[in-house]
């Protein structure tokens, strides 16, 4: 179990409290907390709950191991040091239910997958924002359990997967991508794939959901999806990069598609067919997507969300080619290649 972190003092406790509680033998667990040079005291934190835990946890600073800083690096210190053939991945700020690991083991047991990627949703919230960003958030992970379904993996997320040891080193870790900031995930992810075809798998089990919070504000909800979209442009697989090119036209086109009309350049039924064959196919999605999380009693807020949703992709993807991001007290450019 390895869980990188950066400044998760509020967090981390309720995490370890969580691996405690897991209906899976201890003796079988070694959690090791990656401390990515934080600010505040999560590393003391994680060291007071080692102390007292029944749990082999082991609290390593990356600084100790490696002059990078960066969640890749924490990640790569984390695979270096662990005793296990099954590496386990969540965020420090991340939240599991009792059956988490042992859904992974089953699965791992019984496919002997190389690579797992697991359901991720947020904690429901009396926040109309946050809500509207946990459907938003349930589309991306639908698409990513689908696409692995179908054999053609697209993404998934690192605060719920598992992949071993020996396909992370046979893919030589994050190598050709270890520049990026984000894509720890999914770069690992599409590089599986194709050296391993057939050997990724999508968790698909309502008791290995991870759950964690929803950005709290406009500019952390942007910085937060421009970092998403600020690896698109580096993804090697050429299908990889046209399904993310096709997302960005189709919602170009729509965006453009309301000027148009205003300007009497659109026939209005045109403008009405498309919003209405969107809305229709994502409702149909996201109702399938929401009951499988167990938040369907959201889904109406893809009414307000068809409003937002059209800019909000045309706004990230041109800031995740041409612009910047705060994340984790860190501001990253995304049109140059940072150290990390």
């Amino acid at each position: 179990m390895i869980i990188p972190v950066r400044n998760e003092a509020a967090n981390i406790l309720h995490l370890l409290q969580d691996l405690e509680r897991q209906d899976y033998p201890a003796e079988l667990l070694e959690v090791l907390v990656v401390d990515d040079h934080s600010d505040d005291n999560t590393a003391a934190l994680a060291e007071r709950f080692q102390n007292s835990s029944r749990l082999e946890i082991r609290c390593l600073q990356l600084s100790n191991y490696v002059k990078k800083s960066g969640k890749k690096a924490a990640v790569q210190v984390g695979v270096e040091q662990a005793a296990g053939e099954l590496l386990v991945f969540t965020d420090g700020d991340c939240r599991v239910g009792p059956e988490w690991l042992r859904s992974y083991a089953h699965l791992y047991e019984t496919e002997a997958p190389y690579f797992i990627s697991g359901p991720v949703s947020f904690h429901h919230s009396p926040s109309h924002f946050e809500r509207m960003q946990l459907l938003e958030f349930a589309s991306l992970i639908g698409i990513g359990g689908a696409s692995i379904a179908l054999g053609q993996p697209n993404m998934c997320n690192g605060a719920n997967l598992a992949y071993t040891k020996y396909v992370f080193e046979q893919m030589q870790g994050f190598s050709g991508n270890e520049h990026i900031a984000s894509g720890d995930d999914e770069f690992l992810l599409h590089k599986v794939d194709k050296a391993f075809p057939g050997r990724v798998r999508f968790l698909k089990n309502t008791e290995a959901v991870v759950y964690t919070d929803a950005s709290k504000s406009l500019i952390q909800f942007v910085m937060q999806r421009v970092r998403w979209a600020s690896k698109w442009k580096s993804y090697q697989s050429v299908q990889v990069q046209l399904v993310a090119l096709c997302v960005f036209l189709v919602n170009l086109l729509l965006f453009a598609a309301l000027f148009m009309l205003l300007a009497g350049a659109l026939p209005w039924w045109v403008f009405l067919t498309a919003y209405t064959t969107k809305f229709a196919v994502d409702y149909l999605f996201l109702k399938e997507i929401t009951g499988f999380l167990r938040a369907q009693k959201y889904l109406w807020y893809i009414l307000p969300l068809q409003f937002v949703y059209i800019p909000y992709v045309v706004l990230t993807a041109f800031l995740g080619l041409w612009g910047r991001y705060s994340w984790k007290g860190r501001t990253i450019k995304t049109y140059e290649r940072q150290r990390i």
